[in-house]
C-alpha cells in the first residue's frame, strides 16, 4: 500500500466494457516524508479506479496489483491500481518518536 495524492480525473472516449461507470483518478505517488513536516509528491503518476468518491488534492491510501481487484471479487475487472481509503491525516514518525 503506497500514500498518493489525487490530481486529476481520467475520462475515457471508449472503456473495457466491465469497467462501465467506474471512475478513474490521476494519482501522485508520495516521493518523500524522510526530514520535512510536509509530504513531497512527486513520485510515480498513476492512474486508479475509484470507487470511495475522491477528489482532486485529497490523499489516499493506494492498492496496487492483484489486491486492487479485490473490491470486485467475483468478477475480473482489468485494474493495476485502486484507492483503498480516503486519508484524513498521515502522523509518521521514528520509533525513537513513539515508544
Amino acid at each position: 500500500m503506497k500514500i498518493a495524492k489525487v490530481i486529476g480525473t481520467v475520462t475515457l472516449s471508449r472503456a473495457h466494457p466491465s469497467m462501465q461507470g467506474i471512475p478513474l483518478r490521476a494519482v501522485e505517488i508520495l516521493a518523500d516524508l524522510s526530514g520535512r513536516d510536509e509530504a513531497v509528491y512527486g513520485g510515480e503518476t498513476v492512474i486508479a479506479c475509484d470507487l470511495l468518491g475522491s477528489g482532486v488534492g485529497d490523499r489516499v491510501a493506494l492498492a496496487e496489483g492483484p489486491e486492487s481487484a479485490q473490491p470486485f471479487y467475483p468478477e475480473i475487472k482489468p485494474i493495476d491500481a485502486n484507492t483503498a481509503a480516503i486519508l484524513d491525516s498521515i502522523d509518521i514518525r521514528s520509533h525513537a518518536e513513539h515508544p
